[in-house]
């Protein structure tokens, strides 16, 4: 087993005088991938564009090493059905608990549609439909995770999508049953073998194989989040996803093995995940320190854990811990959790985080998997602006109005005047021609 050097994390005191400039340099820190992503990427779409099939076919051979016109394009059904069957029965029993409560709680944000009619007599309101066709893109090889498909599939079921179009890229042709067998428990049955930009691609143009998508959502390496970002536009994605991240706001009163493992839990999803950790205790902030110490000695996910908190890993010390919210309100972590006694206390003070995890045995790992809330979440401080991934994210809003006679009458000449203050004689003309003359 290799052995890798134990340091230390970035270690900060709210006391300092130089604490506010070390902390915005904290808050202001790019995680960012090679600036030539973005021009790779673009070249991937404009072949994908302009030729389609062909084209996803040779990135596929290039990058996955298989000849999609050997294998097929497609999963089929028996692949499907072989793969649920052969699952290990406790852990099917536990991705359909976690369909279960993700269904659950998805099911109550389903908006309702309006309609009123105001005092002028003026009908509107607003009617709510889903998309016809969502894209889900599934990571596979060594970032293979049945709990995100459950998490972009179920949504989408819920808002009612009539068309759900699975890519997930098979490395070798190989397919990973239990992505499979979790598409099966989801409901997904249209799954194609394409992973990369390249599917990123083809689900925003569609080609001769692969449907068009209207939105496309799921996790992926950095050439997948960046084929999104440039396709914004032509189709709705769910974000730009970076790397992920964890606030943990805790006091004295904790263990610190547990708070170390919480840290640990986002640690080691990638190199540059980001761990950080508020607590008003400097001796229980070395406790956690050593705690972590130990147990990435015992973890599989070693280097990658121990690389991403010796590079992006923090240790503050406050004096109190409303003197943490407003610092953490600054990071607008992806997933902020609150380990004291009374979190609530805390939480109705929170302004910015994508999700919050309350009180000392909500881990933030419950969420990852079985609690019901959505664990597709805004990084890289975009919880100031954006929210996690919901029914929403599948259904529009059309908004519709009716005028009668009386009611044309009654608002129409303010109409008429303010098109013609703008200058926009057409606009006037076409409410006033329904006048009635004077």
């Amino acid at each position: 087993m290799k052995l890798l050097a134990a340091t230390m994390p970035l270690r900060l005191n709210a006391s300092d005088g130089d604490f506010d400039t070390r902390f915005t340099a904290l808050v202001e820190a790019r995680r960012g991938t090679d600036a030539d992503i973005a021009r790779d990427v673009a070249a991937i779409i404009a072949e994908v564009r302009t030729r389609g099939d062909e084209a996803v076919a040779e990135y596929t051979r290039d990058f996955d090493g298989f000849d999609l016109a050997a294998t097929g394009w497609s999963v089929t059904k028996e692949q499907r059905l072989a793969a649920l069957e052969g699952l290990d029965a406790e852990l099917r029993d536990a991705l359909e608990l976690a369909a279960t409560r993700i269904r659950a709680f998805h099911e109550k944000q389903k908006p309702e549609n309006s309609e009123t009619t105001d005092d002028a007599g003026v009908r509107m309101g607003s009617r709510w439909s889903a998309v016809e066709t969502a894209g889900l893109y599934v990571p596979g090889g060594r970032a293979a995770y049945p709990s995100s498909l459950l998490m972009n599939a179920i949504p989408a079921l819920v808002a009612g999508v009539d068309h759900i179009v699975m890519v997930t890229p098979t490395p070798g042709g190989e397919i990973i049953p239990l992505i499979l067998a979790a598409a099966e428990i989801a409901g997904i049955s249209e799954i194609y073998r394409i992973g990369g930009a390249q599917a990123i691609a083809a689900l925003a143009f569609g080609t001769d194989t692969i449907p068009s998508a209207d939105v496309i959502v799921g996790p992926g390496n950095a050439w997948v989040a960046e084929a999104k970002r440039q396709l914004y536009g032509t189709v709705g994605i769910d974000m730009v996803a970076g790397p992920s991240e964890i606030v943990v706001i805790a006091d004295r009163d904790n263990d610190p093995d547990w708070i170390a493992a919480d840290l640990l839990s986002q640690a080691e999803h990638d190199p540059t995940s980001q761990s950080i950790l508020f607590t008003d205790n400097a001796d229980f902030a070395d406790a956690v320190v050593q705690a972590v110490e130990t147990q990435l000695g015992n973890l599989e996910t070693e280097e990658t854990a121990r690389t991403s908190w010796n590079a992006n890993g923090a240790i503050i010390c406050v004096e109190s811990l409303d003197e943490a919210l407003p610092l953490s309100d600054r990071l607008a972590p992806e997933h902020l959790e609150l380990a004291v006694a009374d979190p609530d206390a805390l939480f109705a003070r929170v302004r910015h985080a994508g999700s919050v995890f309350l009180g000392r045995l909500t881990p933030e790992a419950i969420g990852d998997y079985i609690g019901g809330p959505n664990h597709v979440l805004p990084t890289g401080r975009r919880a100031r602006f954006a929210s996690g991934l919901s029914v929403l994210d599948f259904m529009k809003r059309t908004s519709f109005l009716g005028c009668s006679e009386q009611a044309l009458e009654a608002i129409g000449p303010a109409a008429v005047r303010l098109a013609k203050a703008e200058g926009l004689p057409a606009h006037a003309r076409s409410v006033a021609m329904r006048l009635p003359r004077q």
